[in-house]
């Protein structure tokens, strides 16, 4: 399955997000990875977590990268958070769920665009989180392109979105992925389970309801 952690923050977050996905290790076991926003640019790391856990691949790194805001993910599937530049802007994203429709989605976009391409993961399937940043790329915003990706998705994806000003969080249509928002002072957490807000000190803020498109 996978599982999403995110933070905004008035102060250096990083420690959260290393936490509070490490948290989330029990819902996937091939990639875990994070993006910090530094204020400049994003500084973003993905290791494999297969036969190493994730904390231990993490540890090291941690203390070297400072940030406000990032989003950190444990995968399944493919290694994630990737990071995009578009004409929406820089943006970091990571995905949960599965997509259903994902090849005739693509085979749609490849009749109507010859210059369209989208990555492979190695095991020779579209990366279905490269598949939705090029869906949300495609709107004239990021709500517009969110919104417009769980349109056209069926099945299930839950969806968390950095950008330089915050995080876009969206739940899939049907709510079968949940996202759940904490809080903290001078912090929102987002999180696809609550169980980590106890140990960081954030309290239950509110459950997001379903996409409806």
């Amino acid at each position: 399955m996978g599982g999403l952690f995110g933070v905004v923050s008035k102060e250096d977050c990083v420690m959260d997000v290393y936490f509070g996905t490490d948290y989330h290790s029990h819902l996937g076991t091939s990639r875990g990875g994070m993006a910090i926003w530094s204020g400049s640019s994003f500084n973003k790391s993905i290791h494999n977590i297969e036969n190493t856990p994730f904390r231990a691949k993490f540890e090291a790194e941690v203390s070297n990268i400072k940030g406000i805001m990032g989003i950190g993910c444990i995968s399944d599937t493919e290694p994630q958070p990737l990071t995009v530049r578009s004409h929406l802007g820089q943006y970091a994203i990571s995905t949960v769920g599965k997509i259903n429709n994902l090849d005739e989605i693509a085979a749609k976009e490849f009749s109507n665009q010859k210059n369209i391409h989208f990555m492979e993961t190695s095991k020779g399937t579209i990366n279905p989180t490269e598949f939705v940043s090029v869906i949300i790329d495609h709107e004239n915003s990021f709500k517009e392109g969110l919104l417009k990706a769980q349109e056209l998705i069926e099945g299930s994806c839950s969806i968390l979105l950095l950008t330089q000003q915050g995080i876009y969080a969206s739940r899939d249509k049907l709510g079968r992925t949940p996202l759940i928002v904490g809080k903290k002072e001078g912090s929102y957490c987002v999180s696809s389970e609550s169980c980590t807000f106890a140990n960081l000190g954030y309290i239950f803020n509110y459950e997001l309801g379903p996409c409806i498109c």
